[in-house]
This record gives C-alpha cells, sequence and structure tokens, in this order.
C-alpha cells in the first residue's frame, strides 16, 4: 500500500522560507516521478513543481526562481524548498506519486503566508 506523507507547513510572513517533506513509502520511490500540488481555498488543485526518477525537474511559471523540488532516494523523501514566499502561496500543499494507474495523494500540509 502506497503512503505518502507530507510535513513541514506552517504560518510565515512573506518574504520569509519554508521547507516541505513527503516521505513515501510501499513503493519503490526512486523508480517514481514525483509531484508537489497546491490548492487555494475555493480553488482547483494546480500543479507546483515535479520532478522524475531521474533528477528533471519542471515548475509551475509562477514559483519559477523561487521553489526547489528535489529528492532523497535513500530516505524515501522529496522535498520542496520554497523561498521568497508570498501570500498567494497559501494553500493546502500535498505530494503525488502514480504506481501503475493509480495515483495517490498524501494528507497536504497546510502553508500560510501572512502579508
Amino acid at each position: 500500500q502506497v503512503q505518502l506523507v507530507e510535513s513541514g507547513g506552517g504560518l510565515v510572513q512573506a518574504g520569509g522560507s519554508l521547507r516541505l517533506s513527503c516521505v513515501v513509502s510501499g513503493t519503490i520511490f526512486s523508480i517514481r516521478d514525483m509531484g508537489w500540488y497546491r490548492q487555494a481555498p475555493g480553488k482547483q488543485r494546480d500543479l507546483v513543481a515535479t520532478i522524475t526518477s531521474g533528477g528533471i525537474t519542471d515548475y509551475a511559471d509562477s514559483v519559477k526562481g523561487r521553489f526547489t523540488i528535489s529528492r532523497d532516494n535513500a530516505k524515501n523523501t522529496v522535498y520542496l524548498q520554497m523561498n521568497s514566499l508570498k501570500p498567494e502561496d497559501t494553500g493546502v500543499y500535498y505530494c503525488r506519486t502514480t504506481k501503475t494507474i493509480i495515483t495517490y495523494w498524501g494528507q497536504g500540509t497546510q502553508v500560510t503566508v501572512s502579508s
């Protein structure tokens, strides 16, 4: 059974930083592509960043230059380093992976950026 557990969210002032972590179990982490998504109140869940099993990264335009996704295969963990945070970055952040045709999500971690 694949499980994803996020942590690291919190309340931060605009301009501050947070690092989110997502620990994955129940699958061979090193071969999984991973993604971070966020959902603001009343809005759809949007892609923030992705990292392939080979380490290739991609970002939403709104976070390029401020956020960095990375992975540690020895720890079965994917990270999202968020710098220069803005109030519009507020939302619940989820990590995601797929195994065969099934998509798995974590429970999410709340990030609130105050102005």
